[in-house]
């Protein structure tokens, strides 16, 4: 055997050796650089209590650890595993409280919860009272440890809750007191310079995962919904005023009334429900109505709808304009807050001012006569919501703010 086959030799036999070796070095790089990361989002139906239970998951499957810290199970955590753990907030019950100081509960918990699992920051969700208690709960850490508080601003953090008077000081301290800000659009990021005149933030939009939202076949659905298999109109929220859910009923009513089949899907439920039931019965169209209710799988009433009306007093983002755009489902919404920035107008949907319903149920008109338009639109709508904020793109964006807020406490 020649000299040159003989080093041949030795360099195929060390292979699989230097194989091992790169996996063990990146192997511990990735373990050096995974984080360990308390989130405490409301778990309840709203955007922030979604968007923080998906970014937990979605980190965690990048080899972080999270920890959520709340008082109940986030609505989407539906499962807990070695990397997705849960800390329930416990309150003590004692006469002289006529309401339970959940504000310090929380900060206890979020302590134990850090010092115990070593947590290296705290990520908290909507302003008010997530902040206060993360920056209590730091604060009362110090000297023994550092405990850096990330706080993501949602919406009504900012533009009702926040900006009242009576809340208006103690949320600008928590926001000014936090070490990272984000706001999921341009427009929050705006508002909130321009309410608390601080502009120190990082925009980081909320995502969706294209395969958790996509149109799925749900025939069986479908038939149950649109008996006739007319095109449907879907309206997805929690019901509250600022929502208007009342101009649903009134859009379906036009629509009807210009000879335009259809029926509407109103899943949620809240306060504005029984006037929208009610509203629907005066105009004659409670029939073409059919209210669901809460539901845990959005994405199967999505994929059995053909529009979606969000006729918002105020987004901030619109996390149910993106779901919906994920499903190729085209959005008719107001021209308001951060919706802008998701739906582009004429392309993935329409815009309207706020109130507009005869507009609006021109364009939703318009969409349920047209297949052709409709699909063609919708299948923009998906490509502008997996390119823009699909979890690749927006996760990193996170672990790198946290990087940066990490690095800048080490210093």
């Amino acid at each position: 055997m020649s000299q040159v086959e003989i080093e041949a030799g030795d360099s195929e036999g060390r292979l699989p050796q230097l194989f091992c070796e790169l996996c063990f070095v990146l192997c511990a790089w990735y373990f050096e650089s995974a984080m360990n990361i308390g989130i405490t989002v409301y778990p309840t139906y709203g955007g922030s209590g979604i968007v923080g239970s998906e970014l937990g998951k979605e980190l965690a499957a990048r080899g972080h650890t999270v920890h959520f810290i709340s008082s109940a199970l986030p609505t989407r955590l539906t499962e807990l595993n070695e990397r997705v753990r849960f800390h329930e907030v416990e309150m003590m019950s004692y006469p002289l409280f006529e309401h339970q100081p959940y504000t310090l509960a929380l900060a206890t918990k979020m302590a134990t919860v850090a010092e115990e699992e070593n947590l290296d920051l705290l990520h908290v969700h909507y302003a008010i009272p997530h902040s206060i208690s993360a920056i209590l709960a730091r604060e009362s850490l110090k000297p023994r440890r550092r405990l850096p508080v990330v706080t993501t601003l949602h919406g009504t953090d900012i533009t009702l809750v926040g900006a009242d008077r009576s809340y208006l000081p103690i949320t600008r301290y928590g926001i000014v007191q936090s070490d990272g800000v984000t706001a999921i659009s341009n427009y929050l990021k705006e508002a909130t310079r321009e309410i608390f005149h601080f502009d120190d933030i990082k925009v980081i939009p909320n995502f969706v995962c294209q395969y958790d939202y996509h149109r799925l076949e749900v025939a069986s659905l479908r038939e149950t919904l649109a008996p006739q298999n007319e095109p449907l109109l879907v309206h997805v929220s929690n019901f509250r005023p600022v929502k208007r859910p009342v101009d649903c009923v009134e859009i379906l009513a036009r629509v009807l009334k210009k000879g335009v089949k259809t029926r509407l899907i109103m899943v949620g439920d809240g306060s504005e429900r029984p006037n929208c039931e009610h509203r629907a019965r005066c105009l004659g169209v409670y029939d073409q109505c059919v209210f669901v209710g809460k539901q845990p799988r959005i994405v199967d009433y999505l994929s059995a709808s053909d529009v979606l009306l969000l006729p918002s007093d105020q987004e901030s983002f619109g996390l149910a304009a993106l779901e919906a755009m994920a499903c190729e489902v085209p959005v008719i919404a107001s021209r308001v807050g951060g919706l802008p920035e998701v739906v582009t107008d004429g392309e993935t949907g329409y815009l309207s001012p706020v109130g507009d319903v005869d507009k609006m149920a021109v364009d939703a008109a318009r969409l349920l006569s047209d297949e052709k338009l409709r699909k063609e639109m919708g299948q923009r709508a998906r490509d502008s919501a997996i390119d823009r904020y699909r979890p690749d793109v927006v996760i990193p964006q996170y672990i790198e703010f946290y990087e940066q807020i990490l690095a800048k406490h080490a210093k």
